[in-house]
């Protein structure tokens, strides 16, 4: 098709993949272990959740939510890196293409705002335990729940908006293994520099704005702390908090150093790099921090184990 005298794109080509054809069949394998390992990790929580009495709490509801997040996530990235890997090629239609990185983008902003309502859903029950039944009730946490999907399906809006109003003439050739904004926006055939302001701007938004509550929450969690005259308080508190803050780290840390960062001044390889512990690690990595010392988890556990057995 002709736009001017431009030559539109039907399809794209992702140069991120390894070229030897060993290297591609033994990736495929790790890549479906860790696929198939961050589905069952991420269902056995909800699982777990939705099956306890003693697990009907804020916190578990949002993180039910947060491994909803990893299972979508994954699954419009990790089929598709498999695919070409059997392929032995990376070819994307331009529609495929389009669709992931709406899925990327809405999965990664809902991730923002999870992680922030998580914060703040400690911060009542740690600080303000005698509001906390009422504020953090059930219609509340499916507010905040369908708020963070809904914002994050329209900021994706935006951003493709803003990605997709350019043409695409050619090269067709994305250095990565997945369609990612950042990389698919250097190949358009127009100035892009007020696109890219959009996009850093509301990135800075949806990841600025999260972290603000985190940091603003636990903030004032630790000043509560501080005034716990008991060790064993203390410890429950650091416990309870830890696994949270490690997975905001991990996650703000990746995501920060792609959506963040002038691209300009980067290596070709930069965000490629990075995007493998958001894309592929993290998602794996969520299930086995919050479970692996969380004793509330692992009697969920035990429990299921015994009625199955009496069963």
């Amino acid at each position: 098709m002709e736009l001017g005298n431009f030559t539109t794109v039907t399809e794209f080509i992702l140069v991120g993949l390894p070229n030897h054809r060993k290297t591609q069949l033994l990736l495929f394998v790790m890549i479906l272990i860790i696929y198939l390992l961050t589905i069952v990790g991420n269902l056995i929580i909800i699982l777990l959740v939705q099956t306890d009495s003693r697990l009907h709490t804020p916190m578990y509801f949002f993180l039910t939510q947060l491994s909803g997040v990893e299972i979508c996530y994954v699954t419009s990235t990790l089929p598709q890196m498999m695919v070409h890997l059997l392929a032995g090629n990376g070819t994307i239609t331009f529609t495929h293409c389009a669709a992931q990185m709406y899925m990327i983008l809405s999965m990664g902003s809902a991730e923002c705002f999870l992680l922030g309502v998580m914060a703040y859903d400690r911060y009542l029950a740690i600080c303000r335990p005698l509001l906390y039944a009422v504020a953090m009730n059930r219609w509340c946490q499916m507010e905040l729940a369908v708020a963070c999907w809904a914002g994050a399906f329209l900021c994706s809006v935006i951003y493709m908006g803003c990605t997709y109003c350019h043409p695409f003439c050619g090269p067709n050739h994305i250095n990565h293994f997945i369609c990612e904004l950042p990389v698919v926006l250097k190949l358009a055939c127009a100035d892009t520099h007020l696109t890219e302001a959009i996009i850093f701007w509301e990135a800075a938004m949806i990841l600025l704005g999260p972290l603000f509550v985190i940091l603003t929450s636990y903030g004032l969690i630790l000043s509560s702390v501080l005034k716990m005259r008991t060790t064993a308080g203390r410890q429950k508190v650091f416990t309870t908090c830890a696994s949270h803050l490690l997975v905001v780290t991990v996650f703000y840390g990746t995501v920060g150093a792609v959506y963040m960062v002038p691209q300009s001044g980067t290596a070709p390889d930069h965000g490629k790099q990075i995007s493998v512990f958001y894309i592929v690690i993290t998602p794996l990595l969520n299930p086995i921090i919050y479970t692996l010392r969380n004793k509330d988890v692992h009697g969920a556990v035990t429990r299921l184990l015994q009625r199955q057995r009496v069963g």
